[in-house]
C-alpha cells in the first residue's frame, strides 16, 4: 500500500477544554465510499491534536483513543490556557462553526470495491477539529470543563505547552508533520469526495490539465458527469475555502451536502389544538397539517482560457485554474444567496416571500429605535442565535447610532475569533445587500442555521479542452459546480424597511 497520508473525517467543546467525541464511526462508509473495519487502527496511546490537518496549529492533545461498538471515540484537552489559537477554536466550536473529527492516517491494507474501499489495517497518526468531516458521522459529542490551574514550568519553558500535558513523541510526531508539508486539508469539500491526496495526486491531476489523460488510479471521475474529473482535495478544498471568503452566508447558514437534484423538505404549518376540560367533559380532536417545499439543485459553469506556454512551463498550472474559478463562482453564489430569484439559481433570502419586515420610519436615516424593536419583534429562541447582514456603507452608517443611554449600538470585537456585534449579536458584511434608499431592505435580522439551508450537489469539476483553441495557442478548461439553496423558516427572520 501507499505510504502517503490521508484525512479522514467528526466534535463537542466546553469554557476551559475536555472534549469527547467520535472520531470515525464504524458500519457507514464516508463520502467517498471508503469504510474501515474495527480492529483497523493501530498507533500510540496519545496523539497530537490540530486544527484542519494544519502542522503549525497544535491545539492540544487527545488522551484516551480507544474502538468501541460503534466507533473510534477520543477524549482529549484543548490547551486554551496555553495556546491563543485553541482558544479560538474552543469559540469556533461553541458557535458551531466548526463540529467534525478527521483523522490522519497511512493505509496499510485495503480492499477496493465499486463504491470507495474497505480498509483493514491503518497507522493512525494524527485527529484534527475541522469544519466538515470526510464522514458525516465523525463529530464531537461533548465539551466538559477542566481544571484551568497550572503546574510548575517544564524545564524546556516552552510556553505553548501546558505543564501537565503527557510526553509525545517529538521525532515520530516531526515525521508526520513533514509528510504533512504543504497540505491544508480543511474539511470544506462538500458533495464531492473528501479524502486529501498527496503529491502524486496533484502531480496527476496537473498532468490532466495538461493533457486530458485520466490516471485511474490517483483521480476521480464525476458521477453525473463522466467526462469530467473531480479535483484533488487540496484543489478542492482551497476552491471552497476562497467560496466562503467570496460568500459570508456559508459562514452562518446550515450548509449540507447531497445526492439528489432535488431536496423534499416536510414542513409543519399548522398545531394542534388543546383544550382545558372538566372531568368528564368530551375531548375535541385536532391535528396538525403538513405541507412539502423543495430545494432544486442549480449548476454554475464557466470555462478558463490558459496558453500553451502556460501549461508547458508552469508547475502549479492547477491553482491558476483554481483561483480564477473561485473569484468567478464564489461572487456569482454570493450574490444568488442573498437575491436570487430566477428560475436557474438558487433562491436568494432577500427574495424569500413571507419574510416580515419593520419600518424604520424614515426613507434615508436609519433610526437606533427602530433595530430594537426589530430585534425584539424576533421569538427569543432564534433572536439569541440571530446574525445581522448587511453592506459595507450601512454597517458604516450603524456605527454612528447611540440608543437612548447614549451607547452604541455597534460593538467591535476584542477577541480573535469573535465577530463584531450589534445589540449584542453578530454582524456579516455582505457587498451584495441593497444599499440605505427610500422604500428599500438595507437590513436583515434571522436566525440562519435555522432558516437558511444550502445543499452541494458537486464541488468542482474541470474538463480539460486542448483542442478548439490550439490555433489561438489557447488551452481551454470548462468548470461547473452543482449547488441549491432556499429558505425553510420564513418566521426566524426579519428585514428593516425604509420608508418610501
Amino acid at each position: 500500500m501507499s505510504d502517503r497520508i490521508e484525512i479522514k473525517a467528526a466534535l463537542t467543546v466546553s469554557d476551559a477544554g475536555e472534549i469527547t467525541g467520535t472520531a470515525w464511526p464504524f458500519g457507514t462508509p464516508d463520502r467517498v465510499g471508503d469504510v474501515i473495519e474495527k480492529g483497523a487502527f493501530t498507533g500510540p496511546a496519545t496523539l497530537p491534536m490540530l486544527f484542519a490537518h494544519d502542522q503549525g496549529q497544535v491545539i492540544g492533545v487527545w488522551e484516551e483513543i480507544s474502538e468501541t461498538d460503534s466507533g473510534l471515540t477520543v477524549k482529549g484537552r484543548l490547551l486554551v490556557d496555553d495556546v491563543e489559537r485553541a482558544r479560538e477554536v474552543r469559540a469556533m466550536v461553541k458557535a458551531g462553526a466548526v463540529s467534525g473529527l478527521s483523522i490522519g492516517f497511512v493505509t496499510k491494507d485495503a480492499k477496493r470495491h465499486a463504491k470507495g474501499r474497505t480498509i483493514n489495517a491503518l497507522e493512525l497518526h494524527e485527529i484534527s477539529i475541522v469544519a466538515v468531516p470526510a464522514h458525516p458521522g465523525a463529530q464531537i459529542t461533548s465539551v466538559k470543563s477542566v481544571s484551568s490551574e497550572k503546574d510548575s514550568p517544564l524545564e524546556n519553558q516552552d510556553d505553548q505547552t501546558p505543564a501537565n500535558a503527557p510526553e509525545i513523541d517529538l521525532k515520530a510526531f516531526n515525521a508526520v508533520l513533514s509528510r504533512l508539508d504543504k497540505l491544508e486539508a480543511k474539511g470544506q469539500r462538500l458533495g464531492a469526495p473528501a479524502i486529501v491526496q498527496g503529491v502524486e495526486d496533484r502531480k496527476a491531476f496537473v498532468s490532466f490539465l495538461q493533457s486530458g489523460q485520466i490516471d485511474q488510479k490517483a483521480l476521480t471521475v464525476a458521477a453525473d458527469a463522466p467526462a469530467y474529473v473531480l479535483a484533488p482535495e487540496e484543489t478542492s478544498g482551497e476552491f471552497i475555502r476562497n467560496l466562503v471568503e467570496f460568500s459570508p452566508i456559508r459562514a452562518i447558514a446550515d450548509v449540507r451536502s447531497t445526492g439528489s437534484h432535488t431536496i423534499l423538505l416536510p414542513k409543519r404549518t399548522g398545531i394542534t389544538n388543546a383544550v382545558w376540560v372538566g372531568e368528564t367533559a368530551t375531548r375535541t380532536a385536532s391535528e396538525p397539517t403538513f405541507v412539502q417545499m423543495q430545494i432544486e439543485v442549480k449548476e454554475i459553469a464557466t470555462h478558463v482560457d490558459l496558453s500553451l506556454r502556460m501549461l508547458e512551463d508552469s508547475g502549479n498550472v492547477e491553482a491558476e485554474v483554481r483561483l480564477a474559478l473561485a473569484e468567478d463562482f464564489g461572487a456569482k453564489e454570493a450574490l444568488s444567496f442573498v437575491k436570487g430569484s430566477t428560475a436557474v439559481e438558487p433562491t436568494g433570502f432577500m427574495t424569500a416571500a413571507g419574510i416580515a419586515e419593520t419600518n424604520n420610519g424614515h426613507a434615508t436615516v436609519l433610526s437606533a429605535e427602530a433595530l430594537i424593536s426589530l430585534m425584539y419583534a424576533m421569538p427569543a429562541t432564534y433572536r439569541s442565535r440571530g446574525a445581522w447582514v448587511m453592506n459595507g456603507s450601512t454597517l458604516a452608517a450603524i456605527r454612528k447610532l447611540k440608543d437612548g443611554n447614549g451607547n452604541f449600538l455597534w460593538q467591535p470585537s476584542y477577541q480573535a475569533g469573535q465577530p463584531e456585534t450589534i445589540l449584542g449579536c453578530a454582524v456579516v458584511e455582505a457587498i451584495d445587500m441593497p444599499d440605505i434608499a427610500a422604500a428599500a431592505t438595507p437590513i436583515i435580522f434571522g436566525d440562519f442555521k435555522a432558516g437558511y439551508r444550502i445543499y452541494d450537489r458537486v464541488s468542482l469539476d474541470v474538463l480539460p479542452d486542448l483542442l478548439t483553441q490550439r490555433t489561438t495557442g489557447l488551452a481551454r478548461f470548462h468548470a461547473r459546480r452543482r449547488v441549491g439553496a432556499g429558505v425553510v423558516r420564513t418566521d426566524v427572520f426579519r428585514k428593516l424597511k425604509m420608508s418610501a
